[in-house]
């Protein structure tokens, strides 16, 4: 009896510590990728102009649905691959696209402008395993692309250390700075060449093809079915896959069509060209925001 009352009394005074280390075995047996998703608009299937991402275009309110329709592509294909944790980043505008009740529960949205640098990247932190670009975009001025553009009209190029960077570059170089790489992008296909040339190894979906100005494009059903597929499958090969990283101090040159006041530090290297260093890349993107 006195071994029974001590086997109990173990188990009273030690349970939550076993319940404790009991959870963490089992969440620690259990624990998928934690996955990152940034959500653009001008690399829908479909998508071919401004009628298609402006709130105020007579095609938005389809094209936001196209915008929900592949982010939950891209959560399918993560919970596929054992994803724990999925947060999208509504990164398009105002990052008000999304409307919260079209995106499947299994994911988090953030939602809305932050402050600071990180932008459509606001939210990634070392504790993400991976990170993919849904809908995105060439850089400004890249021949047979559609709707290309960097960050705002103004720009005209914006390098870092001599790279031109497209928006899924800088953004690319923030998740690296917590040792995330991108393992997969969707977008057109002028964009896709783009990050597999800036990337290397990447998983990725043509949504659409340039023909002279117009969009040869994927029906969205295709498109979400080849985005569920090529998602699952780089999250199931995260070994192949490496963060993209420059190493600092880091300068930009920023060129754009009309100039705006001067960061403090930047200096003025041309018509229209500013040039900024800094040890930080988070220093640098605030440059490009003030100055973009």
């Amino acid at each position: 009896m006195r071994n029974i009352l001590t086997a109990a009394t173990t188990i009273l005074l030690l349970g939550p510590l076993l319940h404790v280390g009991s959870h963490a075995v089992a969440a620690q047996a259990t624990q998928g990728p934690k996955v990152f998703i940034s959500v653009d608009m001008e690399g829908l299937a479909g998508a071919v102009t401004s009628e298609a991402t402006s709130a105020t275009g007579r095609d938005y309110e389809y094209f936001r649905k196209i915008m929900a329709g592949e982010a939950n592509a891209a959560i399918r294909g993560a919970l596929a691959a054992g994803a724990t944790e999925i947060l999208v980043r509504d990164s398009h505008g105002s990052k008000q696209n999304i409307l919260p009740g079209d995106l499947l529960p299994e994911a988090l949205l953030l939602r809305g402008v932050s402050e600071g640098p990180k932008n459509m990247m606001e939210g990634i932190d070392e504790t993400f395993d991976a990170v993919v670009f849904i809908g995105y975009h060439a850089r400004a001025g890249t021949p047979n692309a559609i709707l290309e553009h960097t960050s705002t009209g103004n720009v005209i190029d914006f390098s870092i250390n001599g790279v031109s960077m497209p928006e899924a570059g800088y953004n690319a170089l923030v998740a690296g700075l917590y040792d995330v790489p991108v393992v997969f992008v969707s977008g057109d296909r002028a964009f896709v060449d783009q990050a597999t040339e800036l990337f290397g190894d990447v998983g990725s979906v043509a949504t659409k093809t340039e023909i002279a100005g117009a969009a040869l494009s994927l029906s969205p059903s295709s498109a979400n079915e080849q985005i569920e597929a090529g998602v699952a499958e780089a999250l199931s090969n995260l070994n192949r896959f490496s963060p993209y990283k420059m190493s600092g101090p880091y300068t930009m040159v920023l060129k754009v069509q009309t100039e705006r006041d001067l960061y403090p530090g930047a200096i003025r290297t041309g018509e229209g060209e500013v040039t900024f260093t800094s040890a930080s890349l988070l220093e640098i993107l605030n440059a490009f925001n003030a100055m973009k």
